[in-house]
């Protein structure tokens, strides 16, 4: 048992349902020294949360008042209704406007309300931020595949800044070699390794850090360096057109009813009576019967030819083993240059422990629909403080942009001489200088008001808040 004793942060929030993204959340703002409340109406759920975080638990329906009246609701801050039901979560963002809860976030995963063109819109709603996790998630996986390489490609600083994702193979000019031997030889264009995934381990990296085959890298350069390190890298800028989806629930009947007008989609689905229904709803998607886990299966589907393959289904352990098997199947094959074909991975992933160990050992990218939900509900929370925050998909990192508090410990000293800045979990990769962005190095002296990009493991967000807050 933890001790309920806590301070009390600036935001009071009220979290309805302790589901993968009630938990997370909860586990995440717990962290950063917010003041959480939660109901929840399972008494087992209710049980595991009180031995394993430090909020204060309220069990009961979040519909009803009572419970509402119990977590002191006229003081709470913010609403997050993340229960498993739509009408309630809409329902809990109109009780907390009585209530004068000032900002309300709603799970809806209906798509047929909250747009801008449904009946009810999220303002009609009273709802500040509208999140549908499994929306968010196609979405992603659809900008991933229509980058120019289905790398995955971060923009940041309104784009002037980016990130790529890069699996380092033998061949790699990086492999074997470490960080700061690179930066020598590659000294006529600015970037910087951000983040490595080794195993199950994330690692913000230092110069004497080396990388090693089989590392997925994060490299940080300005937008007109990206193309050269993608060539340096051999990171092919083709659009990939031929896509196997295995798995037709939420998210993979999704993706494939986003991109099955422009590109040829083959989707994989193991129930039959699913598959039927998969053939109705998807009029320009190939629907294939089978177990996608089944080396046959996939190879007589047609894997070889494709070029991205997304395992979605509900199976963390499918989805992870048959992206490792693809990665095996697909890039056999030679291209007409003779080079062999490198066809890329995506795995959904739902425990978060597997997400580093997916993108190293089969996945070129993992993704979790509940932490890419949670974030944006804490980028959305955060908004005063933090300009922007992306998490780094496979990693335990997230990129940040912030300005530096006129005072704040950051400030003090050039970042060499910094004590409080953590080696191995945070990193000042840039800063926005009379006019430009400049990779940050050891004697960089980060001033009042200036714009700093971070990367940090994600537990060290709050510690990067403390550093550019007075």
């Amino acid at each position: 048992m933890f001790d309920k004793k806590k301070k009390i942060a600036a935001d009071n929030i009220l979290i309805l349902g302790l589901g993968g993204v009630g938990y997370y959340l909860a586990k995440r703002l717990l962290y950063e020294e917010y003041a959480i409340t939660v109901i929840e109406s399972d008494p087992e759920v209710i049980k595991f949360a009180d031995e394993n975080i430090d909020a204060r638990l309220i069990q009961g329906n979040a519909m009803d008042i009572s419970c509402w009246q119990e977590a002191n609701a006229r003081k709470i801050n913010c609403l997050i209704a993340v229960t498993n039901n739509d009408a309630v979560n809409m329902m809990a963002a109109m009780i907390a406007d009585k209530f004068g809860i000032k900002r309300k976030i709603a799970r809806v995963r209906s798509l047929q309300f909250g747009n801008e063109d449904s009946i009810l819109t999220a303002k009609d709603l009273n709802i500040d931020l509208l999140i549908n996790p499994e929306e968010l998630t196609s979405q992603e996986i659809v900008r991933l595949i229509k980058l120019r390489a289905a790398n995955e490609i971060i923009d940041i600083a309104k784009g002037q800044i980016q990130l790529m994702a890069n699996r380092i193979h033998d061949s790699s000019p990086f492999a074997h070699k470490k960080l700061k031997e690179i930066a020598q030889e590659h000294s006529e264009f600015a970037f910087r390794v951000v983040a490595i995934a080794r195993g199950i381990t994330t690692i913000i990296p230092g110069g004497e850090d080396m990388i090693l085959p089989q590392d997925q890298i994060f490299i940080m350069a300005g937008s007109e360096t990206l193309p050269h390190l993608m060539k340096l890298a051999g990171v092919e800028q083709l659009h990939r057109q031929r896509i196997m989806i295995l798995g037709g629930g939420l998210i993979g009947h999704r993706i494939a009813q986003l991109l099955e007008k422009s590109v040829e989609v083959k989707l994989i689905e193991k129930n039959s009576e699913r598959a039927l229904q998969l053939v109705e709803d998807l009029k320009h998607t190939e629907i294939l019967n089978g177990d996608g886990s089944d080396a046959d299966v996939l190879t007589s589907a047609g894997l070889s030819e494709m070029d991205t393959f997304i395992t979605a289904t509900g199976e963390n352990e499918t989805n992870i083993l048959s992206c490792l098997l693809a990665k095996n199947l697909m890039n056999k094959k030679k291209k007409g240059n003779g080079k062999k074909k490198q066809g890329k991975t995506i795995a959904l992933v739902s425990k978060e422990d597997y997400l580093v160990l997916a993108s190293t050992i089969g996945a070129d990218l993992a993704l979790n629909k509940k932490v890419m939900a949670g974030n944006v509900i804490l980028k959305f929370i955060r908004r005063s403080e933090l300009i922007s925050v992306a998490h780094l998909h496979g990693f335990d990192a997230e990129v940040v942009e912030i300005v530096a508090a006129p005072g704040s410990p950051i400030t003090k000293k050039p970042l060499a001489k910094l004590s409080s800045l953590q080696y191995g979990t945070i990193l000042i990769g840039s800063v926005y200088r009379h006019g430009e962005w400049r990779v940050a190095v050891g004697n960089t002296h980060i001033q009042s008001n200036e714009r700093v990009i971070v990367i940090c493991l994600s537990p060290q967000l709050r510690d990067v808040r403390k550093l550019f807050q007075i």
